[in-house]
């Protein structure tokens, strides 16, 4: 359409070099099947493109996470990592939730089982660095009375499974994020922001 409001068939100015449309007038006013399959094709393609090139922009979360500054992530204070002899552990953490594959698990499922718990989100940049690592160790310990279990505590079940295609991870993981129910579990022991990402 031009300035002054006319459509297919008036004289149109390209670049200041007017011509008339080669439209029959009675096609005028219409738009033909093979214009409209390029233009729909067209604007398919620059769609399809610009979500393409967007996901492989950089996550400034990861890189923060990669660059040591971890300033979309904030971790429990101290990383340490504790053994407990068995005379000292504490009774197990009675959890449980709908997985993002819709099954119900309950951590009686896995009692006497060595259960390596991991609470994540998709967005959390150490959560896509350790996945791959994670994986492994679940590869070579699966048969050997240790399971593994994700709390993904901020999506919804299509993001959780989108991560784990994205990511190569195998084992399922609860999505807590609308009844809480595996995080207030473990509250106690793991500290509930140990998963939180500043805004």
């Amino acid at each position: 359409m031009t300035a002054s409001g006319s459509c297919i068939g008036s004289p149109r100015t390209l670049t200041g070099v007017s011509r008339m449309s080669s439209t029959h007038p009675a096609d005028r006013g219409r738009v033909r099947p093979k214009r409209l399959a390029r233009r729909l094709g067209a604007a398919a393609l620059a769609a399809t493109l610009g979500i393409g090139l967007a996901a492989c922009a950089p996550d400034s979360a990861t890189q923060d996470f990669l660059d040591g500054t971890n300033k979309g992530y904030i971790a429990a204070d101290g990383f340490r990592v504790m053994e407990f002899p068995e005379d000292e552990r504490n009774a197990p953490i009675v959890y449980g939730g709908v997985t993002d594959q819709g099954e119900r698990f309950d951590s009686a499922e896995t009692l006497g089982e060595v259960v390596v718990v991991n609470f994540w989100y998709a967005a959390c940049g150490p959560c896509r660095v350790e996945a791959s690592v994670l994986e492994e160790v679940w590869q070579e310990y699966q048969d050997q009375d240790v399971a593994f279990l994700g709390v993904n505590t901020r999506d919804q079940a299509e993001t959780s499974l989108a991560f784990a295609e994205t990511y190569g991870v195998s084992y399922p993981s609860i999505i807590d994020i609308a009844t809480g129910e595996a995080k207030l579990a473990f509250a106690a022991v793991v500290p509930p922001q140990a998963t939180r990402r500043r805004s």
